[in-house]
């Protein structure tokens, strides 16, 4: 059964081709547009999964993520990072700041619709 999804994204053509994708999926899309927003939202509704960009104005999402983390009614949410980033190394950073996984940017709606289906049945977190 579809849950909750809080879709965090300064880019508006990123954010809302996601919220149509998985609104159609049959998701409940909570969104977002900087990481400040996303944790007030995330503390305020509980999503059952975060998509959260890394590179934003107000609150990057490595902030907001430890930020999620630091929090008793946030820090078990599923989190995964939305990225453009290329480098292993850098991606290493999202797993100690506590993300559980990553999407690369730009999307490959197959990939990741099946990467998100799989938070929730417990599978693969990244691509």
């Amino acid at each position: 059964m579809p849950g909750t999804i809080l879709v965090v994204d300064d880019n508006d053509m990123n954010r809302k081709l996601l919220i149509d994708v998985l609104t159609k999926d049959g998701y409940t899309v909570l969104p977002a547009r900087d990481g400040a927003e996303g944790v007030a939202l995330a503390i305020a509704h509980t999503p059952d999964l975060i998509l959260m960009d890394i590179q934003m104005p107000v609150m990057n999402g490595l902030e907001a993520g430890k930020a999620l983390r630091s929090d008793p009614r946030t820090k078990d949410i599923r989190l995964l990072a939305l990225t453009s980033y290329n480098v292993l190394e850098e991606k290493d950073d999202f797993f100690r700041t506590g993300f559980d996984g990553y999407l690369d940017k730009p999307l490959n709606l197959r990939k990741a619709r099946a990467i998100i289906a799989g938070c929730f049945s417990g599978g693969a977190d990244h691509e």
